[in-house]
Order: structure tokens, then C-alpha cells, then sequence
């Protein structure tokens, strides 16, 4: 009985290893153009860090669309790890592209973010204490800033997000601080909160509202809202879907944002 069980966890560790090596390969063969402050399907991130243990892969499509611009990445990969009982460890990688009006299309390597997720205070199932979580994240200017492709320097953020659950419904939000290592830049805050609820089994609908400071003199502040949710296809993945636009300064920022993914947790 013992060998049984012994050759069955050799086996499971021999996935996992597997599992997380396909990954890895995922992520070197997506390499980046992240935003630093992103919770599929939304902008707002949630204080929820991934089961120790477990993985969580979000592969997406997303764009921004400006009067004389539009960006994004095709494909995305987002991959989130369990490190230990209430730490999350993330990568994010895509190739980005971007085009400028009158200009010709641009397609690479975009820009690579690592972050980690550590929950502070757990959420009380019979009160009102919430979950909190500190998710700092770096990203790093991998992509050509020339090509549209990246910010050409690096960006660390310093958020705290905040959550509670009431029945189907869950809202979510914070926000923090962004060092923003280009010369020419200033550093600057984002916030978001976002409302969701539990529609069917299946089905989850809800919406955000963000706020981006203004990077540099030439980069004004936005301020904007997202619509959208998730649909569960099995047990352990689900599509997501968001769209959305800005509220000020939108032609310089955001005239009509989306996004659409594939999420898998095992």
C-alpha cells in the first residue's frame, strides 16, 4: 500500500514538474507588454493570491484604441503560482503591437512584469473584517520603446487591495503608488474598485472604475470604467471579457478599451 502510494506522489510531482516547465516555456516564448496594475478581465486587481501549490494561466487579447493610436497584446500570458499559504508569485508576458496613425504596424516583444501577492488579513466568513493583500510588482522595459512596443524604462508599483464577499456579491479594489524610473517621467498613483455578482452558477457580471495619475507632462491622467465578467466552461476554467472607455481625456487615453481571455486553475 505504501510503495502505491508513494509511486502515485512521485507520478503527481512528476506532473506538476512537467506543468510548471510548460509554463516556463510559455512565458519565455510570450515575452511582454504587461501593465503593471491588471486583474483579468479587469483593470482593478483583487487581494486573492493563488492556492499554495496551485497554478493559475490566463491567456488573453486585449487592446486600447486612441484617436491617433491603437495598442495592446496578441497574445498574453499571465501565470500565477502559489508559493506558500498566502503568497502568490506572477509573470506576465505578451506581444504587443501598436500603431500610430499614418504609420505602419508594429508587432513584437512587448514590455515583462513579475509581481508577488502576499494577503495580509484573511476575510472574516461572519463579520466585516475584509481580506487585504500587499501585491508589489516590477516591470521591466523589454520592449522597443522606438517600435510602441514598451515604456523604454522600468515601473514598480506598491499597491494594497482590499475585498469582501456578501452573498453573490464581491467587491474589490485599492490602489498605490508607481515609481516610474524614466528620466523624463514623474511618479504617480492608480486606483480602481470593482463590483461583481454571481448571476448563475456559471456566470459572474460586474464593472470597474480606475484612475491612471498622469506619468509625465505630455501623458495626461485617465479616468475610466470597464464592464464585463467570467463564464465557467468546466470546473477549473472559464472565459473572461471586459470592455470599456475613458471618462476624461479620452481621446488622448482611451476612446474604446477591451479584453477577452481563456483562465485555467489546477
Amino acid at each position: 500500500m505504501n510503495m502505491i502510494s508513494t509511486g502515485s506522489k512521485n507520478r503527481d510531482r512528476n506532473q506538476r514538474a512537467q506543468l510548471l516547465i510548460s509554463a516556463a516555456l510559455l512565458c519565455s516564448t510570450l515575452l511582454a507588454c504587461g501593465d503593471a496594475f491588471a486583474g483579468p478581465p479587469f483593470v482593478t486587481d483583487d487581494p486573492e493570491p493563488v492556492e499554495y501549490h496551485h497554478f493559475e494561466i490566463t491567456v488573453d487579447a486585449e487592446g486600447t484604441v486612441r484617436h491617433d493610436r491603437n495598442d495592446g497584446a496578441l497574445p498574453a500570458a499571465e501565470i500565477n503560482y502559489g508559493l506558500a499559504n498566502n503568497l502568490q508569485v506572477s509573470v506576465r508576458s505578451a506581444l504587443a503591437f501598436s500603431q500610430e496613425a499614418g504609420e505602419s504596424h508594429h508587432y513584437g516583444i512587448g514590455d515583462t512584469e513579475l509581481g508577488l501577492k502576499y494577503r495580509i488579513i484573511t476575510e472574516a466568513e461572519n463579520g466585516i473584517r475584509p481580506q487585504i493583500s500587499f501585491a508589489p510588482s516590477v516591470v521591466f522595459p523589454t520592449g522597443k520603446e522606438v517600435r510602441g512596443l514598451g515604456d523604454g524604462h522600468t515601473r514598480i508599483l506598491l499597491p494594497l487591495w482590499v475585498q469582501k464577499s456578501f452573498g453573490s456579491w464581491t467587491t474589490y479594489g485599492g490602489g498605490g503608488y508607481v515609481l516610474n524610473r524614466d528620466s523624463g517621467g514623474k511618479n504617480y498613483w492608480v486606483a480602481g474598485w470593482a463590483v461583481m455578482r454571481q448571476v448563475t452558477e456559471k456566470l459572474q457580471l460586474g464593472g470597474e472604475l480606475f484612475y491612471t495619475g498622469s506619468a509625465s507632462a505630455e501623458e495626461p491622467s485617465s479616468l475610466g470604467f470597464n464592464i464585463g465578467g467570467s463564464y465557467g466552461l468546466g470546473k477549473n476554467d472559464r472565459v473572461l471579457f471586459s470592455a470599456g472607455r475613458g471618462l476624461t481625456n479620452i481621446n488622448r487615453t482611451n476612446q474604446f478599451s477591451y479584453y477577452a481571455g481563456y483562465q485555467i486553475d489546477f
